[in-house]
């Protein structure tokens, strides 16, 4: 007999970048799926508009950006002000400029690394201390990081790092915090049709991209990696679309 999934009715969950791609996606998928969530970005107004949906009871919308370690204690903080715990965090914010490895300015990189990386960072540290303050209740933790952490390419050097050492903070934790009940899991797809590093090295309306995975297939990692049975964890899941090579 399969295990029978998790039910995440009404658990609380925190999500960065939750203002467009995979965030968002994965924050209707688990609104659908019952929970409640916390979102999080830097654009308000996609924000509100999933609150305005959902209601206020179902979401709770923070402004604010990554690259500040203070918006993680906001974002966790709003999910205990408004809903009295934090069940599982979704590190999802992340930004890619592709270019050869002396193609991009140091003000770009800079940016990149510390949304990519120090984001992330900042995300699990909150959610592990939060976590801390009940203990035997356990949590979540899931990285949204990518294939390009797990084999480098061209032209993605620095992205590609960022996203390695993603993959390595994920791993860490899982091998720290286990035993406490606190599961890590670094999801990692490979193209996702966004708008993701449109601009930035890709383009918009390449056909290319409609090869790519849909947000909505990430998504759907997320929620079921939730809904596992507590007594299983998911370390690491790749992700490709029919029409990609691996």
């Amino acid at each position: 007999m399969p295990a029978p999934s998790r039910d995440i009715t009404d658990t609380v969950i925190a999500i960065t970048g939750a203002s467009t791609g995979i965030g968002a996606a994965s924050a209707r998928l688990l609104l659908e799926a019952g929970a409640k969530v916390v979102v999080q970005a830097r654009r308000r107004e996609r924000l509100d508009a999933l609150a305005q949906e959902f209601g206020a009871d179902r979401v709770q919308v923070v402004v604010g950006d990554v690259q500040d370690p203070a918006s993680a204690t906001d974002l966790v903080s709003a999910a205990v002000d408004s809903f009295g715990r934090l069940d599982s965090m979704v590190a999802n914010a992340g930004i890619g400029i592709y270019g050869g490895i002396l193609d991009t300015s140091d003000e770009q990189l800079q940016v990149m690394m510390r949304t990519n990386f120090e984001g992330t960072v900042w995300a699990v540290r909150a959610a592990v201390a939060q976590f801390r303050r009940d203990p035997g209740a356990g949590g979540d933790v899931v990285v949204v990081s990518s294939v390009a952490g797990l084999r480098g390419g061209a032209d993605e050097a620095v992205y590609a790092a960022t996203k390695f050492a993603q993959v390595g903070l994920a791993g860490a934790p899982d091998r720290e915090v286990r035993t406490e009940g606190i599961r890590v899991t670094a999801i990692c797809p490979a193209g996702v049709k966004t708008e993701f590093a449109i601009g930035a090295g890709r383009t918009e309306g390449d056909p290319e991209l409609d090869e790519y995975l849909l947000p909505e297939d990430v998504a759907h990692a997320v929620v079921t990696v939730l809904q596992q049975p507590r007594r299983l964890r998911t370390t690491q899941w790749q992700l490709w679309s029919m029409g990609q090579g691996s």
